[in-house]
């Protein structure tokens, strides 16, 4: 779309000089997601530093039938966050405020644009703990992580962002403040109208603040990596350590070999911690108070994994030190992967107890279809999310080997639906997803998002072409 420059000049004017830029050089970072798939052009950065900012330009987007896209800290990987027809971009980097701390109730009420690590940070001064922990934590912010619903390393004990939410301040379309920040754990007084919001991918509203969960901050911590013979012997652990730990467990992360091997190959100050390869690890980490024998029931466990073959070696961390390397392993997977080349991803979930049947289906018919892939399957297989990726052959194929994401995506999508699974379990669906989601959910939920879109947004100016399909019925 083509915005007008009389539109262009009212909506500088809303924000003030500080708040817009029409700068290429600073547009464009911007403009294309981390992996590079994704670019996208824009002629104007809007970058509002209050709700009533937002509410102003959202207000003359509508009566002018502008469209705007929001973006918070640009990690997302589906392309939710790239404006690509034109469209104006809205960057909330400038709602950067912490604005009250309650450490007897528990609660955070930060802005949209503060980082998740400097939420991380506020929580962590008073010794308390927000859980959600992405890859990302130091650029993403938490807007983004509400309007994408985030996952993370710690959904297994915790749940996802959803659950960690208790208000919201949401500026609809139309420009209108829906002011529900409210730090209750409790509230039946109508429609949660929270939880519209979060997982919207910024096309119902924009989040411009959020009052968070805290909990208490364990006193003690666990971390471990076990060498595991296959998936269903990590499922069979997984069952183990929660029993015998009380329940304790804060990650329980899947890793294949190769990911190690990458690891260790592209990323400095990282090395295997186990003198035997293996075809398969887990990282463990639980948590408790000073006064839980976490310890003991953790390592008591692990040796008796140990003893019936489940495990054929371990190294538990006798530091904090050692226990940031081994989370360094896991954590660097996604940078290993794109130093190694092309990969193409999947973000999937299935029930628990498949994912050993459901890995022993896939990796196979995408070797079918893409010979010589090199599957990079590791992840959250503590809630069942699972990144079932897969790297080029070799140096060189890339292109090649990319011209056949949309071939392996369904096949590995259709196996996920015989599962009972999600083709988006943390990261989305944007556009990447978009014209695959009708294969996967009913006309019915389908019907039903579209009805919610043009209930708050009818001149569909927010986010536009973003994780709605459009209707395509025979």
């Amino acid at each position: 779309m083509t915005v007008p420059e009389s539109v262009l000049i009212r909506l500088k004017d809303a924000v003030g000089a500080k708040g817009f830029s029409t700068d290429p050089a600073e547009i464009a970072p911007h403009l294309e997601e981390w992996r590079g798939k994704y670019h996208g052009h824009s002629p104007l950065l809007l970058k509002p530093a209050s709700a009533a900012e937002v509410s102003a330009v959202l207000r003359i987007c509508h009566e002018t039938g502008t469209h705007v896209v929001p973006q918070g800290g640009n990690t997302g990987l589906v392309g939710g966050q790239i404006p690509f027809n034109g469209e104006v971009l809205l960057s909330t980097k400038r709602l950067n405020k912490v604005r009250a701390v309650d450490e007897s109730g528990m609660t955070l009420t930060a802005e949209a644009g503060v980082t998740l690590a400097e939420i991380q940070h506020e929580a962590a001064e008073r010794y308390l703990l927000f859980p959600l922990s992405l890859a990302s934590e130091g650029s993403c912010s938490i807007g983004g992580n509400i309007a994408t619903n985030a996952g993370g390393t710690h959904v297994l004990r915790y749940g996802m962002t959803r659950a960690l939410v208790l208000g919201l301040e949401v500026v609809l379309p139309d420009g209108t403040v829906l002011e529900m920040l409210r730090a209750l754990h409790k509230d039946n007084s109508g429609y949660d109208l929270k939880q519209v919001f979060i997982g919207s991918e910024g096309t119902l509203g924009i989040i411009t603040a959020a009052t968070l969960r805290l909990f208490p901050k364990p006193d003690a911590s666990v971390t471990a990596l076990a060498a595991v013979p296959s998936p269903d012997a990590a499922v069979k652990l997984l069952g183990a350590m929660q029993s015998q730990t009380g329940g304790l467990l804060s990650a329980f992360e899947l890793i294949p070999r190769i990911a190690l091997e990458f690891v260790t190959r592209h990323i400095d100050g990282t090395r295997d911690p186990l003198d035997t390869p293996s075809p398969w690890y887990v990282l463990i980490e639980a948590t408790g108070g000073r006064h839980a024998t976490l310890e003991a029931s953790f390592e008591d466990a692990l040796a008796a994994a140990v003893s019936s073959g489940l495990v054929s070696d371990a190294v538990v961390a006798s530091s904090a030190t050692q226990g940031a390397a081994l989370w360094k392993l896991r954590e660097s997977i996604s940078e290993a992967q794109k130093r190694e080349g092309a990969s193409i991803k999947h973000d999937i979930a299935v029930p628990v107890a498949a994912i050993p049947a459901f890995l022993a289906k896939a990796t196979p018919a995408v070797r079918a279809a893409a010979p010589g892939a090199r599957p990079v399957s590791f992840g959250h297989l503590g809630d069942g999310n699972i990144h079932f990726n897969f790297n080029s052959p070799a140096p060189g194929d890339d292109s090649s080997f990319l011209a056949l994401w949309d071939e392996v995506q369904q096949v590995v999508h259709d196996i996920v639906k015989e599962f009972g699974g999600s083709i988006s379990a943390e990261h989305g669906i944007g556009v990447m997803k978009r014209d695959s989601l009708p294969r996967y959910k009913s006309h019915e939920e389908l019907d039903a998002m579209r009805a919610l879109k043009a209930a708050f947004d009818p001149r569909n100016i927010l986010n536009p072409g973003k994780m709605i399909p459009p209707v395509l019925r025979l």
